[in-house]
């Protein structure tokens, strides 16, 4: 039988070890710093050569990026991380030791996401941080939205990693998932500019992808301060993404647990 306080202990003694272990290392934390500032200032410069008439969805266009481009990157390093995670087990041999505790394969899975989500999230702060103290972002938060949104958004992205992790075990090729999303799917997400620029096509297809929803949802919470009547479709819509695919991603990640096991091909890769 599950135990869930001692699951709530577990989830919270993993996400304080990573957000101490991400803010420890200070060289790793100073080059990423670097970078997400080296970011900001190539933005906001674009978006003062576009000009101020440029307000897609009604906002500046510099905050605009500020959150689809912090946002977006946080949900896909996430799920690059968690797949690192499992390939890395493989290649120690370490997965069939942890598949052999007396957690449950699925919780343990669920864990590791979390573990690999968390790091990500001192650095999603520090970016957003940066863009409104540096550089001006302005901010008219509905925080409570940008909770519902940020963790609707975490739970399914930790089901593509838990997908991904799947793919990397049946096949050994889960670093597809993680190129789709670094590639072409943030070019139907509204990451860098409105959906509704899109050929009518594409504007359908996007609609069928999470990360779309998030994006909307996070920067009417955000930037614009929506209240819930407002922001209902998009919590509606990533309600409904939840529901199935974390369901359906541990699922198929016990299926091919089990498989591999069978097969004696777990620690491939």
């Amino acid at each position: 039988m599950l135990n869930w306080a001692s699951l709530l202990d577990k989830l919270l003694a993993i996400v304080r070890r990573d957000l101490l272990t991400s803010i420890r290392y200070r060289t790793g934390f100073i080059l990423t710093a670097a970078g997400a500032l080296a970011e900001l200032a190539a933005f906001y410069y674009l978006s003062r050569a576009i000009g101020p008439g440029f307000r897609p969805e009604g906002v500046d266009y510099f905050p605009f990026l500020l959150v689809g481009t912090g946002f977006y990157t946080f949900l896909v390093m996430g799920v690059h991380a968690f797949l690192a995670t499992v390939q890395e087990a493989q290649q120690n041999g370490t997965l069939e030791v942890l598949m052999t505790t007396a957690t449950p394969s699925q919780i343990l899975v669920f864990l590791s996401a979390i573990s690999a989500f968390a790091g990500n999230t001192v650095s999603l702060f520090f970016y957003l941080l940066a863009g409104l103290l540096l550089f001006g972002a302005p901010l008219h938060p509905n925080i409570t939205g940008c909770v519902v949104i940020f963790v609707l958004s975490l739970t399914i992205a930790i089901a593509l990693g838990i997908f991904a992790a799947a793919l990397q075990l049946a096949i050994q090729k889960g670093s597809a998932v993680v190129w789709a999303l670094g590639s072409g799917v943030w070019f139907l997400t509204g990451t860098m500019f409105p959906v509704t620029t899109l050929p009518a096509g594409l504007r359908f297809i996007s609609g069928f992808i999470p990360i779309t929803h998030s994006l909307e949802g996070m920067r009417s919470a955000l930037l614009r301060g929506a209240p819930f009547s407002v922001l209902a479709h998009e919590i509606v819509v990533l309600t409904l993404f939840s529901l199935v695919l974390l369901p359906l991603s541990l699922a198929i990640f016990s299926y091919t647990l089990r498989r591999s096991r069978l097969e004696g091909t777990l620690s491939f890769y």
